[in-house]
């Protein structure tokens, strides 16, 4: 499948951007600014299903899939964010970016609770400037304004395709995890046990899922020798 790209910067540096599940793009416009001004140039595909790319099959093999067909190979960073870290786990191998970074990924799917997926798709399908503002109060305007747009794009049958773990056994090229505080897509077992496996764990302290919209500083902060 033919994904949209947004591009943006003409640094020496590739850094590859993947959104995680209900937004697109437009969910790393701060990180964006940040790689740029660092020297990257920056690809952020809308995955299918999300922005402007695509409706289809929903499967994660075929996020990976999607993945590996329309980005580059040898980025020096990919960032993938929770369905995006997983989309991004599922395509390493073939992408092979000198350094992959998982900011707190939707590895184990079928960990999720029923109830927080009937909650997720009441939200997209209710959502409001205001009620965006009242469950994320440290985001900025241009952050609400993102998650509206790309809830106003998701196709919730998105939700119904997209089960099941899929917890790296290893890491193909060297991985940091990034972990919210508290995080509910990696608890404490399941980051000893990435540990384990031979991934860097991180945490940032005090910020939610969405830990580049939370806490920009942290999350930036938290890659520190990574990018």
């Amino acid at each position: 499948m033919k994904l949209h790209l947004h591009e943006r910067g003409d640094g020496d540096k590739l850094a590859l951007l993947i959104h995680g599940g209900m937004s697109d793009h437009r969910t790393w416009h701060a990180v964006e600014d940040e790689l740029v001004a660092r020297g990257y140039r920056v690809i952020a595909p809308d995955l299918r299903g999300h922005g402007a790319s695509p409706r289809g099959e929903y499967r994660p093999e075929l996020l990976g899939d999607d993945l590996a067909e329309n980005l580059p190979s040898g980025a020096d960073v990919a960032i993938g964010h929770s369905l995006g870290g997983l989309s991004l786990s599922l395509a390493a191998e073939r992408l092979r970016p000198e350094k992959a970074i998982y900011s707190d990924p939707g590895f184990a799917l079928d960990a999720v609770p029923a109830e927080a997926t009937a909650f997720m798709r009441k939200m997209v399908a209710t959502a409001t400037e205001d009620s965006v503002r009242t469950m994320n109060p440290r985001w900025s305007q241009a952050d609400i304004d993102a998650e509206l747009a790309g809830f106003a794009l998701f196709d919730p049958a998105f939700f119904d395709g997209v089960k099941g773990d899929y917890v790296p056994e290893r890491p193909v090229v060297p991985s940091l995890v990034q972990v919210a505080d508290p995080s509910f897509t990696v608890n404490a077992e399941l980051a000893a046990e990435l540990e384990r496996r031979g991934f860097e764990v991180r945490t940032v302290k005090g910020a939610g899922h969405c830990v580049h919209r939370d806490d920009l500083p942290g999350f930036m902060a938290s890659l520190e020798g990574w990018i």
